[in-house]
C-alpha cells in the first residue's frame, strides 16, 4: 500500500481500538477523526453518563498524540489555560510557564461551566494556533484540536459559549443514550472488571500518530470537489438564511468547514472525490451550531437539525 492507503488503514483501525474502551458512537469517533484531518475542532454534547470524556481519552490513548484534560470551574482563570509569565528565585528572571493548552489533543471538559472571559482565552489558541503573552507570540503544536464536552440540559451555573466561539468549532457531535443491546454491552464490559480509569488494562494500544495523520492530510487535499458540488454546498448554506425560523444562518466561515469536512469524509471512504450524499452526511454536524434560531421558533420545537433536515430536503441535489 502506498502512504496514503497505510494512513487510511490506520485511521480506520482507531474506531476498533477505542472500540475497546466504547460501546457503539461510530458516529462520533469518525467525526473525531475528520476533525484530526482538517484541523479542526469538536464540541462534544450529551447528558452526564454517556461516555463523553472516556470517548476523548480512549482516543488519545489510540493515537501517538500528547493530550492534557483540563476540566473548566467557574474560577478558572484565563492563564491557567495558555500559561503565564512566573519568577523564577533560582535565576532572578521571569520565564513563561506554558498552559495545558500546549499539547496536540485538548479536553476542555464542561467548557460552558467557566466564564467568557476565560472560555475566550480559547479563541486565539483555537483559530490562530498561537498564544499571545508578554508582547510574544508562541505558536501552538501541530496538530493541535480541542475537543469540548458540554451538557445540553444542565443550564444553571453554567455560561452557554457565544456564537464567534461557537463558529470556531469544525463540528459539533452529539452523543445520544445508547441503546439497550448497548448499554447491556456496557454493563457486561463492567462485569468483567472493565476500568474506564485505566485504558492501558483495556488494551488500547496506539495504532496512529503524527506521521499517518500528516499522509492522510496530504491526500484529503487532493479530494476532488466538482463545481457542481461546491454549488450545492453553497446553496444549502444560503438556504439556511432565508428561513424564517432562522435568526441568523450559517456563515461563509461555516459553508468553508462543511467543504473540509466533506473531503475528509470522502476520503475516508476511499475515494479522491466527492459526492452530493458525502456533503448530505455531513452537514448536520458541520452546520447545526452555527444556526441561531428565532425564540419563537424555538418555543414551537424547533431545532437545528430539524431545520437543516428542511433544508436538505427542499435544496435541489446536483446529478
Amino acid at each position: 500500500m502506498d502512504g496514503a492507503a497505510e494512513a487510511r488503514a490506520a485511521l480506520i483501525a482507531l474506531r476498533a481500538e477505542v472500540g475497546k474502551a466504547v460501546v457503539g458512537n461510530d458516529a462520533a469517533v469518525t467525526g473525531l477523526i475528520i476533525a484530526l484531518l482538517c484541523r479542526g475542532h469538536v464540541l462534544l454534547e450529551g447528558v452526564p453518563g454517556v461516555a463523553k470524556t472516556l470517548l476523548v481519552r480512549a482516543l488519545a490513548a489510540a493515537l501517538d498524540l500528547e493530550t492534557t484534560r483540563v476540566q473548566f470551574t467557574p474560577d478558572l482563570m484565563p492563564g491557567d489555560i495558555t500559561g503565564s509569565i512566573v519568577y523564577d528565585a533560582h535565576s532572578g528572571e521571569f520565564s513563561f510557564r506554558e498552559g495545558p493548552v500546549f499539547t496536540n489533543l485538548l479536553l476542555a471538559d464542561e467548557i460552558n461551566r467557566t466564564p467568557p472571559k476565560t472560555q475566550s482565552a480559547l479563541l486565539e489558541a483555537m483559530e490562530e494556533r498561537q498564544v499571545s503573552s508578554d508582547g510574544k507570540t508562541r505558536p501552538l503544536p501541530d496538530p493541535f484540536i480541542v475537543v469540548a464536552t458540554q451538557n445540553p440540559v444542565e443550564y444553571e451555573g453554567t455560561y452557554p459559549l457565544p456564537e464567534a466561539q461557537l463558529d470556531r468549532f469544525l463540528l459539533k457531535l452529539t452523543m445520544p443514550t445508547p441503546s439497550r443491546d448497548e448499554e447491556f454491552g456496557i454493563l457486561s464490559r463492567h462485569a468483567q472488571g472493565f476500568d474506564p480509569r485505566n485504558l492501558t488494562a483495556a488494551g488500547i494500544t496506539p495504532v496512529a500518530g503524527i506521521a499517518e495523520l500528516e499522509a492522510a492530510r496530504r491526500a484529503v487535499a487532493g479530494v476532488t470537489v466538482r463545481p457542481e458540488v461546491l454549488a450545492y454546498i453553497v446553496d444549502v448554506c444560503r438556504a439556511t438564511r432565508e428561513l424564517p425560523s432562522v435568526r441568523i444562518g450559517v456563515s461563509p466561515r461555516g459553508a468553508t468547514a462543511l467543504l473540509a469536512a466533506t473531503r475528509a469524509w470522502a476520503w475516508l471512504a476511499g475515494r479522491d472525490y466527492a459526492t452530493p450524499d458525502d456533503v448530505k452526511a455531513l452537514a448536520r454536524p458541520s452546520l447545526r451550531h452555527r444556526l441561531d434560531l428565532r425564540p419563537e421558533a424555538e418555543l414551537e420545537g424547533a431545532t437545528a437539525d430539524g431545520v437543516l433536515d428542511r433544508v436538505l430536503a427542499s435544496v435541489p441535489v446536483p446529478r
